[in-house]
């Protein structure tokens, strides 16, 4: 349909004609993007100018376009932004008379509607004190009437946003900064908002504001294709929920991705991180000369001043030597005049890491000149040049920027290929803050601040930057980044022996912390089994700091002093087989006298016994729950382990690990094993339990006065359940652990109150022993390793272990 075809069928139907013009364009499967966009705001402008006309308007009366109307960029549920401006000689009520007869036909139609009515004297005095008022003005367009009227509008608004840039741009840098602290970075939101979040179409808005006002400009190339890309995505988002949302939410993802023709939520993804990144960096360079400009504005009259009226010798701009071709100037980190990048290989990379050690920015025009001359590093790579990388990754918090400056001119994937498989790459769990790339280098950042406690903080630099380098591949990401670490260890000039060191750390990345917390670390098994994968004290310790550093990178949820403590047990017995000493055996040990004691009482009054002990816990930058220990003790007898779990999670105590033992006391002491549990527990909010309380409960859950089941399902039902992404049903598989002491279950399920009770009474139905359990959760996941017993104590036939697997995922469904 044709401009002309469209005015005639809204000038004979009205707003009827113009909905069914405005549906036939949104469905038209043809034609999108900005062909659709201009296409509708076409189509709006010529209904709206025909309203305009009808109301017979009085001279000196304009109808205008502002905001993303005015720039022609209507998405499917955009509010219109009007602006009905007048120059004072109509009458009053005359005008209030024209604006119902534009606005309520907008109204009648379900659209949104920003409008306002305004002189020019007006318009500037609003635009002067509310400075989103004068943005919008920036892209006024006229749609109606008096042409001349909105001219001189454009160019009184556009003259004084310019006179007054040097104090309205650090009030628009101020409002991106604080829209970016309560919306966050849209390159690494899994629900990222593409108009409010830092890189999104706000930024981009702010960026023309900043190029308009003269006094700077940001870096144009992919600029528009990037704000095309976030445009497009924002259309085919309202046209897939049928609303104006701005939030790319989980569950409209793979809609949207189908929309725009893409083939799932996660390139999806990663084309709109891709996006954000482009205006997020954009944004960064143009902030930064816009205050290097500013600066030199107010520092130049009392310059003059201490020059003398007389003028002077030209002051020089100060280049403070930081490497070879490298200076700084005016604050950033630029390329000396003498440097010759195309016969400098290593010149980008020594750039790079004299920035990040000066803690300063490199300037745009030196990447980019890096990007454009640089000679290609021979490979292996010359020593200067691994150095000067691991100088880099070892700079710390500095080294982001400066890193993000190199990908955003492609000079990372030249000197790294495999970089470009995990760039921008999303990465779907909660847990996780960044996408892949940017973890990688937070990983670096994090390993950093712990070389000193590593012989070879090279090794760790480059491990940590490589841990995860597999995302990007199909399969098991530890083993394909094995391999992918070995080539780039030996491309950046490692030796044979250094590359084998960083691939067994990288292909063993998350060994300890899985050990660790689902895995019983007094089984000798448990501890043999990772002294052999890791094979030697140095990998042991690159590996140790490399856990820590991997899990501080990937979220707060990732990290605690329990799971440090627990990695620092395992690092310590597997240093011990390393180093040659024997392991104990768990099944000599006797009692400690703590349970010694404990054990005697249960079994003299013939009922359970408890003990609490609060465990020291470190400060982390995260708080934890409190940490404590409680051991019980009582006569052996069937129930045990569900009445425990039950009544733990009746007063909202997480469990951590829970160990139970069948200890058979002296005679002298007493008759009859006793059955001894060793939890480490948590609370969830608030104090501790007192221990009476707990043990009364637990007396009445052993006897039966006290339905355990039915008050968990009683707490449930007391809160309504959130809408959300349906989880996955629970797993349970037998692991292949190697123990002699018991068979070993892992149970993969949603995180829920009472899990660990459902699961007691599964196995008590199924009438095998829980030897022990090791509960590690991360967001809404919860992975349970179960060591199991015959009532006898020898291990499981494996079909009766994959029966016993069966019966615990049909008991947990």
């Amino acid at each position: 349909m044709t401009s002309l075809d469209t005015h005639k069928e809204t000038e004979d139907s009205g707003p009827s004609g113009y909905a069914a013009a405005r549906l036939r364009l949104l469905t038209e499967k043809t034609r999108s993007g900005p062909p659709r966009r201009t296409a509708l705001a076409r189509l709006t402008d010529d209904w709206l100018a025909g309203l305009f006309e009808a109301a017979g308007p009085p001279r000196g009366v304009a109808l205008v376009a502002v905001g993303g109307y005015g720039r022609g960029e209507l998405s499917p549920r955009s509010d219109l932004d009007l602006l009905l401006l007048h120059d004072g000689s109509a009458d009053a009520g005359t005008v209030a008379a024209l604006a119902d007869r534009l606005w309520y036909p907008v109204w009648d139609l379900g659209l949104a509607l920003d409008h306002s009515v305004r002189t020019t004297a007006e318009a500037r005095r609003t635009a002067a004190e509310d400075l989103k008022v004068q943005l919008g003005l920036l892209d006024a367009r006229p749609v109606a009437g008096d042409l001349g009227l909105v001219a001189a509008l454009r160019t009184a608004v556009l003259a004084d946003w310019r006179n007054q840039a040097t104090r309205r741009l650090p009030e628009l840098d101020a409002l991106c900064r604080e829209r970016a602290e309560r919306s966050g970075e849209l390159q690494y939101l899994l629900e990222p908002d593409l108009k409010e979040a830092r890189g999104g179409l706000r930024d981009a808005q702010a960026l023309r504001a900043v190029a308009a006002s003269w006094l700077a400009d940001a870096p144009r190339e992919g600029l528009d294709d990037a704000r095309r890309r976030l445009l497009d995505a924002r259309d085919a988002l309202h046209l897939a929920t049928g609303r104006a949302t701005d939030r790319l939410a989980l569950q409209e993802q793979d809609a949207v991705a189908a929309e725009l023709g893409l083939l799932d939520a996660d390139t999806l993804l990663r084309e709109v991180y891709e996006a954000a990144r482009t205006v997020s960096y954009a944004s960064d360079v143009t902030w930064r000369e816009v205050n290097r400009v500013i600066k030199a504005r107010t520092a130049r009259p009392k310059l003059r001043a201490l020059l003398g009226r007389s003028g002077g010798a030209k002051a020089a701009v100060a280049r403070t030597p930081l490497a070879e071709g490298v200076v700084e100037m005016d604050g950033e980190v630029v390329l000396a005049l003498s440097a010759r990048p195309e016969r400098d290989s290593v010149l980008p990379l020594r750039a790079a890491a004299a920035a990040a050690q000066a803690g300063l920015p490199l300037s745009l025009h030196a990447v980019r000149r890096l990007a454009a001359s640089a000679k290609p590093l021979p490979v292996p790579w010359p020593a200067e040049a691994r150095e000067e990388l691991v100088t880099l990754l070892g700079a710390g918090e500095p080294t982001v920027p400066v890193w993000e400056a190199l990908e955003a001119e492609g000079l990372v994937t030249r000197l790294l290929p495999d970089w470009e498989r995990v760039r921008c790459r999303p990465q779907r769990n909660p847990v996780h803050t960044w996408t892949v790339d940017r973890h990688l280098v937070e990983t670096a950042v994090r390993a950093a601040s712990l070389t000193r406690r590593v012989h070879r903080p090279d090794l760790l630099l480059v491990a940590a930057l490589l841990h995860d380098i597999g995302k990007g591949w199909p399969g098991d990401h530890s083993v394909a980044g094995e391999t992918i670490a070995r080539d780039v260890a030996t491309r950046i000039g490692f030796d044979r022996a250094d590359t084998a060191v960083i691939a067994t750390v990288v292909r063993h990345h998350l060994l300890l912390v899985e050990t660790a917390t689902r895995r019983d670390l007094d089984d000798p098994a448990t501890v043999r089994t990772v002294a052999e994968a890791v094979g030697t004290l140095g990998a042991l310790e690159l590996l140790h700091a490399l856990t820590e550093a991997d899990a501080l990178a990937t979220g707060p949820a990732a990290w605690s002093s329990w799971r440090a403590s627990l990695v620092a047990d395992l690092v310590k017995r597997v240093a011990g087989v390393l180093s040659g000493d024997e392991l104990p055996d768990p099944e000599a040990a006797a009692p400690s006298a703590q349970q010694e004691r404990l054990g005697i009482e249960a079994l003299r009054t013939g009922e359970p016994v408890l003990a609490l002990r609060t465990e020291p816990v470190e400060a982390t930058e995260e708080p934890e729950p409190v940490g404590v220990e409680l051991l019980v003790a009582l006569p052996e007898r069937p129930g045990v382990l569900p009445a425990v779990a039950g009544v733990l999670a009746l007063h909202r105590l997480t469990v951590r690990t829970a160990e139970l033992r069948a200890v058979a006391l002296p005679r002298e002491l007493g008759e009859g094993p006793v059955l001894i549990l060793d939890w480490r527990v948590a609370a969830e909010y608030g104090s501790l339990p007192e221990a009476h309380r707990l043990r009364a409960d637990l007396v009445r859950a052993l006897d039966g006065s006290l339905d355990v089941p039915a008050r968990l399902a009683e707490r449930d039902a007391a809160y309504p359940r959130r809408r959300g992404v349906t989880a996955p049903p629970p797993r349970v598989t037998v692991a292949e652990a190697g123990s002699r002491l018991a068979t070993v279950l892992e149970v993969r399920a949603q995180d829920a109150p009472g899990l660990l009770h459902r699961i007691g009474r599964a196995l008590e139905g199924a009438e095998v022993r829980l030897r022990s359990a090791h509960v590690s959760t991360l967001g809404a996941n919860a992975v349970d390793t179960l060591y199991v017993t015959r009532p006898d104590g020898s291990l499981l036939a494996p079909e009766e272990a994959a029966g016993l697997a069966k019966a615990l995922e049909d008991a947990l469904r």
